[in-house]
């Protein structure tokens, strides 16, 4: 089948050499993507009220943890790529600039990293979540145009004017006759950015916190998610006629919406910005200021005796009472 009249051409390359050095395309839009949301998750924490530069230690732990598990979930996953028959060995599974990385097992380690670097700052975890989630979706979608350097990740044949060329010797076994497929990488980028902006509103709209921000992300996306993975044919996994992919986004996304659910009703509102600085909770604090004032100022233990041996003192109209020290 010949091409359609309009279609995307695919790159003639996705490797440039500096040298020696090659520059990947995969490799640059996933660290590009990083970067903006280092960048605006910390412009987000500190509107919020946190530390500067916090976003920027917590990403020292969430972003090679996060790596290292998309890598993992993509090896498991999908392993028969790698330890099927003819598959393509343990060193393959290795080169990750090759392509392969999971959403889900990226999220989830990277939250485990974040974990470990936010419990060594005292300060809780849904709330950082809640500040980088724009910044995550904004990253999926830009590192989604690796895949299009990479040739991988797209849908069944079509003929719309948006199809994407593919070359021969990336299409998949038994569709070698077909010319264009559904760019889905695309369609995910572009729903991405779509989260974004509604992550962007519904915080500013309805003043969310306690990881609800994050929760919505995990939920939109999923949302999404689950209609893209319907469109792709590439080799993977199924479960009682449906792909991994969808199972997952169906019980993950339903996990995020019963957290908003449940959240909203335990914790309404947000947090105050002494919680996302580690200072625990002010008023207990300015009370405990308080009371040790009024423990230098009032009497101190064994006066009340030494005030009754000298004679009753005259009750003043007003003032302190002669209570229990800081009260």
């Amino acid at each position: 089948m010949t091409a359609p009249l309009t279609f995307i051409p695919s790159p003639e390359q996705g490797v440039w050499y500096l040298g020696s050095f090659p520059l990947r395309a995969y490799a640059l839009f996933i660290i590009v993507g990083i970067v903006v949301a280092v960048w605006l998750g910390e412009r987000r924490w500190v509107a919020r009220g946190g530390n500067k530069g916090f976003i920027g230690d917590v990403a020292l732990w969430a972003v090679p943890f996060g790596i290292v598990g998309g890598r993992l979930y993509h090896v498991i996953s999908d392993n028969q790529i790698y330890f099927g028959e003819g598959g393509a060995g343990f060193v393959a599974a290795l080169l990750i600039w090759d392509g392969g990385l999971g959403i889900w097992g990226a999220v989830l380690g990277g939250a485990l990293g974040a974990w470990i670097a936010v419990r060594r700052k005292g300060i809780p975890l849904p709330p950082v979540g809640d500040a980088i989630a724009p910044g995550v979706i904004l990253a999926q979608a830009i590192g989604r145009l690796g895949n299009y350097f990479n040739q991988e990740l797209f849908g069944a044949p079509t003929e719309v004017p948006w199809g994407l060329e593919i070359d021969v010797v990336n299409r998949p076994l038994g569709y070698e006759e077909f010319a264009t497929f559904h760019p889905t990488f695309l369609y995910e980028a572009l729903w991405s950015i779509g989260v974004f902006l509604v992550l962007i509103w519904a915080d500013k709209r309805f003043n969310m916190g306690h990881g609800r921000v994050f929760a919505l992300y995990v939920l939109l996306y999923c949302t999404g998610r689950l209609w893209v993975e319907m469109l792709r044919i590439d080799t993977a996994n199924h479960i009682f006629g449906l792909r991994l992919n969808v199972w997952t986004s169906i019980l993950v996304g339903l996990g995020a919406l019963v957290y908003i659910l449940v959240s909203l009703r335990l914790r309404p509102g947000r947090e105050s910005p002494e919680v996302l600085r580690g200072e625990g909770n002010p008023t207990q604090g300015a009370g405990t200021d308080s009371g040790s004032d009024d423990a230098a100022s009032g009497p101190q233990p064994g006066e009340p005796n030494a005030r009754k041996s000298s004679g009753p003192e005259p009750r003043p109209a007003t003032g302190r009472s002669s209570g229990t020290p800081g009260s």
